[in-house]
């Protein structure tokens, strides 16, 4: 009976990343709402990682620290990607496996194509990887966020993963209107879309009159229907996307073996 009572009471290890760095704001927020409900892990990287997505470090070597915030300690702050800080946090630094990893709070929208190239939805992936429930959260806005309805929403969300878990092999990627929370209209679950961004490059000077060049750009929304990622999220709806990375377009496996088979060792 006393083992039985341990393990009932036994609080869940939340493993929390990011890639806007260990002292952004959107982690603390995350963190202050989660410690309500489990134990908690901040293992970050030490900066800004924004857009990095899934690299790893495999030619440097990788250097942790205690971050404090205050006089309390925080988390681990890796110099790395967010891939590497949440593969070594579960490979080294954490004496047990999470029971869930969340990565956020993202400061900008995570939808679309952003996905590729999101260090947000990387740390997350590398959660699903190492077959742990993970969850990508974001805010949509690039201003000044207010992330307390996101923070109120992640733990809600959490504790239904716990309880249900996911499927083998996949995420939620969730995305929050930037919207006080009574404006929030409901929640959706969405697929990506197919919007894209409109990328330029401003040609600048640094001090030395060297030219260099800034990228900038905007997202080009071409999807309308409601349940679509960015769409939900612009009519104030939360998004949450399931996904997974496998990469394989079915549908052209058959026609391409037929053509290979026909027509590949005609070839000169």
């Amino acid at each position: 009976m006393k083992n039985h009572l341990m393990r009932k009471n036994h609080r869940p290890l939340i493993l929390v990343s990011n890639d806007d760095g260990i002292n952004a704001r959107g982690i603390y927020a995350l963190v202050q709402s989660l410690k309500r409900i489990g134990e908690i892990v901040v293992v970050a990287p030490d900066r800004q990682q924004s857009a990095i997505g899934h690299a790893i470090t495999v030619n440097y070597p990788l250097r942790v620290s205690k971050f404090y915030k205050g006089d309390k300690f925080f988390g681990y702050a890796v110099e790395g990607t967010p891939a590497d800080a949440v593969k070594l946090a579960v490979r080294s630094l954490l004496k047990r496996k999470p029971s869930i990893l969340i990565s956020g709070i993202n400061h900008g929208s995570n939808t679309a194509v952003s996905i590729l190239y999101s260090g947000t939805v990387s740390a997350a992936t590398e959660g699903t990887l190492l077959g742990i429930p993970s969850i990508a959260i974001s805010l949509a806005t690039f201003e000044k966020p207010d992330f307390s309805y996101a923070a109120s929403f992640a733990r809600r969300l959490v504790k239904f993963v716990l309880k249900h878990g996911l499927p083998k092999g996949v995420l939620l990627n969730v995305n929050v209107p930037a919207v006080p929370g009574k404006e929030i209209q409901g929640v959706k679950v969405t697929r990506q879309g197919r919007s894209t961004w409109d990328d330029s490059f401003d040609v600048r000077r640094d001090p030395n009159n060297k030219e260099y060049f800034w990228l900038t750009g905007r997202l080009r929304v071409i999807d309308t229907d409601d349940d679509v990622d960015e769409v939900a999220v612009q009519h104030n709806y939360v998004s949450i996307t399931p996904i997974q990375f496998d990469l394989t377009a079915y549908a052209q496996l058959g026609k391409l073996q037929t053509l290979i088979e026909h027509d590949m060792f005609n070839l000169v």
